[in-house]
């Protein structure tokens, strides 16, 4: 029982510690990246130097309460839950915060490890809800996804798929990287085709509704 005490000690000691040092340094390396064989292509970007279309664009796919919530939408997780419980793929309600505190500090994969990493996920976006602001979640966020084949971030994105800085991403650009975030290495950026293309034109035409409502004002206060 000590030792399970210290243990506890210690992992919330440097866990807190960690995450205070990431509010203000960009993490160098994550275990995704690590274990990724297909090398490791990243160029971290100040959110300034970032197009506020991406920033709406993710805000429209993947979390549109990103602003009102404390890290976890109930609501999406609830709906997760009862669609899981009908069977097939298995589909989640995570948050951006939820997703940035597992790129962050965990692994990606599915099986047994999965819900281990759960319960760690639940103790970091905790952490970085009230030790971080939304506007840094959103720039780690923003700089950690994986975005393609071996290529972290939006930065490193953007210059792969249209050769350009993600400051001059334009919406229907930033519509369809944001279409392509849940499954980077399966969806075309470049060339989109079927689903990816009506999905990255339905969030390029939700940017507008994110900024003119918005829904993501949290990042820009």
């Amino acid at each position: 029982m000590r030792f399970i005490a210290k243990f506890i000690l210690w992992f919330v000691a440097i866990s807190v510690a960690v995450t205070v040092l990431y509010r203000f340094v960009p993490p160098p390396v994550t275990v995704t990246m690590l274990i990724d064989g297909n090398g490791i292509t990243k160029d971290w970007e100040p959110l300034s130097n970032i197009d506020r279309s991406m920033v709406a664009a993710v805000v429209a796919a993947e979390d549109g309460k990103f602003c009102s919530h404390n890290g976890f939408d109930t609501d999406a997780i609830e709906k997760a839950m009862e669609r899981n419980a009908k069977g097939g793929r298995i589909r989640g309600g995570s948050t951006i915060s939820q997703q940035t505190a597992k790129n962050v500090f965990l692994w990606q994969g599915d099986g047994w490890t999965r819900y281990a990493r759960k319960g760690l996920e639940v103790w970091f976006t905790f952490l970085i809800e009230n030790l971080w602001d939304k506007r840094r979640i959103m720039e780690v966020y923003l700089n950690v996804a994986e975005t393609g084949i071996g290529t972290y971030g939006v930065e490193a994105g953007a210059q792969r798929y249209f050769g350009k800085s993600a400051a001059h991403l334009t919406p229907a650009e930033a519509g369809r990287m944001a279409a392509a975030l849940p499954s980077p290495k399966k969806r075309s950026v470049k060339n989109p085709a079927g689903f990816t293309r009506r999905y990255g034109n339905t969030i390029a035409a939700r940017i507008g509704t994110v900024k003119r409502e918005g829904y993501d004002a949290c990042v820009y206060e």
